[in-house]
């Protein structure tokens, strides 16, 4: 038995214009670089994304191919299983929260075929407007699609605390999200000037870009410009309130933009307006780039990287009265020192990051195939809360 995860899969519905499915490509080439097989399974090559796929990494699609649609990741489900069969790994990774669905395809598979299994947790377990009811409910289906893993990684701390809750297991891991590139040295970013007010993301509901536009209308500087970067359903909706709002002139909805490196070197600062967000990697660019951020308390993040940074501001989630203020404010104050808020995200780069990743992919499989006792992939003292 090699010691060594060797050959690791990942698993890719399709390739859409999504943070999880970004960063696991990011990751995915890099294990490849460093030596190790890796396969990416995917239900339909097809998306923005597919170009970022690295020349040394193997691609395998179903086929025939399986878009999105209605149970579409169960269907993705039962073609990995026959896959891994054919095309067996050490270690099949998850991205994230989505995918989900497809790893119940896989419980009962014979354990000389079956991979061990490891995914990420890309949204907080706990959501921000989600009833004591409805988290009893959610915790019961966490706990059944995942019941099969051998190990999670969580974006922090208190998301690795609540996982471990939800399932019962001690078996989830704090990784940090690799959003930059292991840039020697890190490039020194410029000190924030002007009142360009950027904001990033898909244009739908989840990210609160109404929120974003009505605390715009109210903010005492009238001179002071939103820039939307993304595309999205709700860029018609959002164009109309901005109209209804008399601040058109002042809203900018520039589309997806691959690399919002140099937009952010023209902005004053960052606003994340969300209703919740898996960990957000855009405050990560922001701040590297030495630009503040103000924004919601909508992902765990905001403990990890903002309380305490000079010239960030934290607003409730939906209230656009108290994002006007933090938005005035952090205009009015004088821009912080660039180099402070970039040396709080240095260790958010690539290279040690997945590293962190192959070495619990490692420890995975020499425990899923050793002759002591298999992790405890079925565990049934799990509390509810």
């Amino acid at each position: 038995m090699r010691q060594n995860a060797g050959h690791i899969g990942v698993i890719f519905h399709d390739f859409p214009l999504g943070g999880s499915e970004r960063i696991a490509i990011r990751l995915m080439n890099r294990w490849a670089e460093s030596g190790r097989k890796v396969v990416a399974f995917c239900g339909a090559l097809k998306g923005p994304l597919v170009n970022l796929i690295g020349q040394d990494v193997d691609v395998v699609e179903c086929a025939p191919a399986i878009p999105r649609a209605a149970g579409s990741r169960r269907r993705f489900g039962r073609a990995l299983r026959g896959f891994l069969r054919t095309r067996p790994v050490d270690v099949l990774f998850c991205p994230g929260n989505y995918h989900w669905p497809v790893l119940n395809e896989l419980k009962g598979m014979d354990l000389a075929e079956a991979p061990g299994i490891v995914t990420q947790i890309s949204t907080p377990l706990y959501r921000h407007g989600r009833g004591a009811v409805e988290q009893f409910g959610y915790n019961i289906l966490t706990r059944h699609r995942l019941r099969g893993i051998d190990a999670a990684i969580a974006l922090s701390p208190s998301t690795a605390q609540h996982a471990d809750k939800v399932l019962g297991r001690k078996i989830t891991q704090y990784i940090r999200l690799p959003v930059l590139d292991d840039a020697q040295p890190p490039r020194a970013p410029t000190r924030a000037s002007g009142n360009v007010i950027v904001a990033a993301g898909r244009l739908v509901k989840e990210k609160g870009f109404d929120v974003a536009i009505r605390a715009l209308a109210r903010m005492q500087d009238r001179t002071a410009r939103l820039v939307f970067l993304g595309d999205g359903p709700q860029i018609e909706n959002l164009t109309l309130l901005a109209a209804s709002l008399g601040v058109q002139d002042r809203v900018e909805f520039a589309g997806y933009v691959r690399d919002i490196s140099p937009r952010l070197a023209k902005a004053r600062l960052l606003l994340m307006s969300s209703y919740y967000e898996g960990f957000g990697a855009v405050l990560v660019e922001a701040l590297a780039a030495g630009r503040p951020v103000v924004s919601t308390d909508c992902t765990p993040a905001i403990n990890d990287l903002l309380i305490g940074l000079p010239g960030c501001h934290v607003s409730p989630i939906g209230d656009h009265v108290a994002m006007s203020a933090a938005l005035d404010l952090a205009l009015a104050q004088p821009a912080p020192d660039p180099r402070v808020l970039a040396d709080a995200v240095e260790a958010y780069r690539i290279g040690p990051i997945a590293d962190a990743h192959l070495d619990m992919f490692d420890r995975v499989h020499r425990a899923r195939h050793a002759d002591a006792a298999l992790p405890e992939r079925f565990a049934e003292n799990v509390a509810y809360v």
